[in-house]
């Protein structure tokens, strides 16, 4: 799941404080990049429960209302497509799922006005109109409700980037990300593999983590050498002029210039312009992508590296 966006913005962000907290153990930057990634993956399951959670607070308001003195004819015979959706119960049953949740627990217990409030909008929506009124629902629509009310009621939620936030401080710069890879986790949910279903892993690709801990380090290591290169590069700009955080995104991204040769050039720098977009001024990305492909040219011209 942690894929390389997700590590760029981790890296920047710990080289940032690096040089703020004027750090020295680069052993323990690594740990907190790390650490960071595991946040980001922490929030990747809390998102999943929070459906789970949706799903048991409206079976306990359908068993309260079957419980009250005088029960209405709705009360004793409610809808049962959330309770019964067979997606949910096969995330709620599935052993990753169970698995990570035992071992790193989490809980909305907190937040259960939020949760509650989530409930009531969706049984007021159209789309629950539309669902409770189906005979019996396929596993395809089953999937297709949550999907609906995931991207409606939960992706780009104010109240919940707030909630997220005060959980976190790691999760305030991974909400929308993290919500893009639960909307697929959904998407591929497949019936036939009930509670067997591969959620997503840590990393998609264990290269993905050596490369994390590598740019972090050489990023680190390197920082006087790349610096200069900026400073170089930066036309008539005054070094101590520059945007503080201009000059940490183009210290990785030189970084990553120089050690990953499997990344092309153009891959490397429209990432890095694109952060810069998102996390510095707004003129920015203009001034890092100037810099940037001067220093790409000059490292061609002295054959420093080869890639294109």
């Amino acid at each position: 799941m942690i894929n390389r966006i997700l590590i760029r913005i981790r890296v920047i962000q710990i080289v940032y404080a690096w040089y703020q907290n004027q750090g020295k153990d680069i052993n323990q930057a690594e740990r907190e990049l790390l650490l960071g990634l595991q946040k980001s993956y922490d929030l990747y399951y809390y998102l999943l429960q929070l459906m789970v959670e949706i799903t048991d607070l409206h079976e306990e308001r359908v068993n309260t209302n079957k419980s009250k003195f005088l029960p209405t004819n709705e009360d004793l015979n409610p809808n049962m497509h959330i309770i019964n959706n067979k997606f949910i119960n096969q995330l709620r049953n599935n052993r990753m799922f169970v698995s990570y949740i035992t071992n790193r627990p989490m809980t909305w217990e907190l937040n259960t006005s939020f949760v509650r409030s989530l409930l009531d909008e969706i049984l007021a929506s159209d789309a629950y109109i539309e669902y409770a009124q189906l005979e019996k629902p396929t596993y395809k629509e089953d999937k297709e409700f949550w999907r609906k009310n995931f991207r409606v009621f939960i992706q780009r939620n104010e109240q919940l980037d707030e909630i997220l936030e005060d959980e976190s401080i790691y999760w305030n710069d991974d909400i929308d990300i993290v919500q893009s890879f639960v909307l697929k986790t959904i998407k591929q949910f497949k019936k036939t593999e009930g509670e067997d279903y591969l959620l997503l892993p840590f990393f998609n690709h264990e290269e993905d983590r050596e490369y994390a801990t590598t740019l972090l380090r050489e990023t680190l290591a390197n920082g006087k050498e790349y610096r200069q290169m900026i400073a170089k590069n930066a036309d008539n700009w005054d070094f101590e002029r520059i945007a503080y955080m201009d000059v940490v995104i183009m210290q990785v991204a030189v970084a990553e210039l120089y050690e990953f040769e499997s990344i092309p050039i153009r891959v490397t720098l429209n990432e890095y312009i694109d952060l810069a977009k998102s996390y510095s001024t707004p003129k920015s990305s203009t001034f890092i992508n100037g810099v940037l492909d001067a220093i790409v040219t000059e490292l061609k011209k002295d054959k420093t590296i080869f890639k294109n």
